[in-house]
């Protein structure tokens, strides 16, 4: 969740994320955590995000603003065994389920003891995943039977553990919706033993703005709720004494149209000047496990939020889900990601942990201190990848970026799509699926980190249509609506592919190969270097362009080569540096016969001269080469 995202440190409280970020050379780790943290047993894991309540609707009506009977809604229940088969043989290990806990939405759910919602405060019609009204159920738009609603979703978890995945879901520590109200009974629901006659108070959920009313924020460029259909709710109102903080921090009584204002913020602890009420973490426990960290919080007073959340967090793990996506992770301290993650490894030592944290100052400290498995490379690869995609970067910026982040590159989750940003086939981004193509190789295999794409990625899917709230190129996470290039996969249910185009289908045949192969190479869980650089200085032809680098391991060598001209193919000799001649056991004479594994047709001859590799290669515009020795 980035939209309107505002980077101050005065919004993030004077949290831990506005600090400086540790010394690196104190915080450097050797490869071998990489063996420390969850990973498959094949080799990189691999993550497929799907927005559960869009992934299998069928409905092609796509009406902006569209209720639920118009356009339609994915279920728990149409996530089949075929459906789930056909994501494990995509190469995928870890299922998120985006938009699983029980958020505000619009449609009228009375009858099931459900509140309603005001549209006011809710953006969309379907509801944003990000504004938790209830963390104890689920989304009850997913549910064939809202009445059974977590009956549901834990047959889905079963049926998800059953074809050999694990199973993510989100949890938005930073904020929650304006009206959450928990269903549960044994679980205190935030807020409702709060002093709401003072701004702060440790162990208050939330924070108050004593003697003034919330109100709705003044909407922009004719916004009006629901697209301007007439709702009982709709009034421009919404009964809230004292206000509370907004999600993003705002401090006033009526946020500003951009702010997250269908959220409050949660207290974590942080006095409203920044300073902390509670322990702080003693010297070196950036080099101490999660066990340690656990042990260190349990004689510890700590703010109600912190219990409040970790009790969320237990109660999913007990249900069987595997891991948890934070939210927006850097708005909270990361004491309390030092106190929630070691409370969910100490449950679930396998747990699969994944963080926004788009601050690379602060990468290390949510790692080591904050016991994250994995946080978004998104501020230096994502946005240097779509740079390049979009033709105004050039390749020689990559290598910096591995070579900065080498202490920690198996935490750095690789991504080219997700919830947040733009589709790469959107006009907006690059305006072709297929230039997403050599970016893919290089995300998914130049670390051992694990790889994600998002579902419809791997068709092409555009983001073309207007949904009703936001904009389109991203896919809406807001309303009721159906995914052209993605339905054309699910073809009514058989999810087979049926009605793709030959080009999509191409597509999706690239992505199975490539994920696949990250799954199943030993390479690619042990070493990189450069070759790029080497090859900008010596090679004949090798332009910006262009891109390599090696992986390898005691079983198995790789060399990857990728163009990304769009336009232009490539004939070039490719050149192995002495060093990685040496390291590779090679000598002068040598001819090895490597053999492409993305399609196994091109194969090219390494020769060794004068302590140094080359063979000759002809790539075509995006084409990528994964040569295996």
């Amino acid at each position: 969740m980035k939209r309107a995202m505002i980077w101050t440190c005065a919004l993030a409280l004077g949290f831990s994320a506005c600090g400086g970020g540790a010394d690196k050379e104190q915080t450097t780790t050797s490869n071998t955590e990489k063996t420390t943290t969850m990973q498959t047993s094949e080799g990189k894991a691999v993550v497929y995000q799907v927005f559960t309540r869009l992934f299998g609707n069928t409905n092609t009506t796509n009406k902006p603003w569209g209720t639920i009977e118009e356009n339609g809604v994915g279920k728990f229940n149409d996530f089949t065994d075929k459906a789930l088969e056909e994501i494990k043989d995509l190469g995928v290990t870890h299922v998120w389920y985006t938009g699983v806990p029980h958020h505000a939405v619009i449609t009228d759910y009375t009858k099931y003891g459900i509140s309603n919602d005001d549209p006011d405060v809710v953006k969309g019609r379907a509801g944003s995943p990000y504004a938790v009204k209830d963390y104890y159920n689920v989304n009850p738009d997913l549910a064939e039977d809202p009445a059974k609603r977590l009956e549901e979703f834990k047959a889905l978890v079963d049926r998800t553990h059953k074809h050999g995945m694990k199973v993510i879901i989100d949890i938005v520590p930073n904020h929650v919706a304006r009206k959450y109200e928990s269903l549960n009974k044994e679980a205190e629901g935030f807020g409702v033993s709060d002093d709401t006659s003072v701004d702060y108070k440790k162990d208050n959920n939330f924070y108050y703005i004593p003697g003034k009313s919330f109100k709705v924020p003044a909407p922009l460029d004719n916004y009006k709720p629901l697209g301007g259909d007439e709702h009982a709710l709709s009034d421009g109102k919404f009964d809230e004494n004292p206000a509370k903080w907004t999600g993003n921090g705002s401090r006033e009584a009526q946020p500003h149209f951009h702010d997250w204002y269908e959220t409050v913020k949660i207290n974590y602890g942080v006095r409203p000047d920044g300073t902390y009420d509670f322990s702080a973490l003693p010297e070196g426990f950036d080099k101490k496990p999660a066990a340690d960290h656990y042990a260190f919080w349990q004689d510890k007073e700590v703010p109600s939020s912190w219990t409040k959340f970790r009790d969320v967090a237990l109660y999913w793990t007990k249900m069987g889900v595997d891991g948890f996506r934070f939210d927006m992770a850097e708005m909270v301290p990361v004491e309390f990601w030092s106190y929630m993650n070691s409370s969910i490894k100490n449950a679930n030592p396998d747990a699969f942990l994944v963080a926004e944290v788009y601050n690379p100052a602060q990468y290390r400290n949510y790692i080591h201190l904050g016991k994250m498995d994995y946080l978004y490379d998104k501020v230096e690869l994502y946005d240097t990848l779509k740079h390049i995609m979009q033709g105004h970067g050039s390749t020689d910026n990559l290598a910096p970026i591995q070579g900065g982040l080498a202490d920690i590159e198996h935490h750095m989750l690789h991504f080219l799509e997700n919830h947040d940003e733009q589709r790469i086939a959107a006009p907006e981004f690059a305006g072709d699926m297929m230039k997403g193509k050599p970016a893919m190789v290089v995300s998914a295999l130049i670390s051992t980190s694990p790889t994600m794409i998002y579902f419809g990625q791997e068709v092409g899917e555009p983001a073309a249509e207007d949904a009703g709230f936001g904009t389109n190129s991203r896919t809406t996470i807001f309303d009721y609506f159906g995914v052209p290039h993605h339905q054309r996969w699910v073809n009514d249910g058989k999810f087979d592919g049926g009605q793709l185009t030959e080009e999509e289908k191409g597509l999706r045949d690239f992505y199975v190969r490539l994920l696949n192969f990250t799954k199943n190479s030993s390479a690619l869980m042990g070493e990189y270097a450069d070759i790029h650089a080497f090859n900008r200085q010596n090679a004949a032809d090798y332009g910006d362009k262009l891109h390599s680098f090696v992986r390898w391991d005691d079983q198995e060598k790789l060399i990857v080569v990728n163009n990304f001209d769009a336009a232009q193919g490539a004939e070039v000799e490719i050149q192995l540096p002495a060093e990685i001649v040496k390291a590779w056991g090679l000598k002068d004479g040598d001819k090895v016969t490597m053999m492409d594994q993305l399609y196994q047709q091109i194969s090219a001859d390494l020769k060794v001269e004068n302590g140094v590799g080359k063979f000759n290669v002809k790539l075509a515009p995006l084409g990528s080469f994964i040569f295996k020795l």
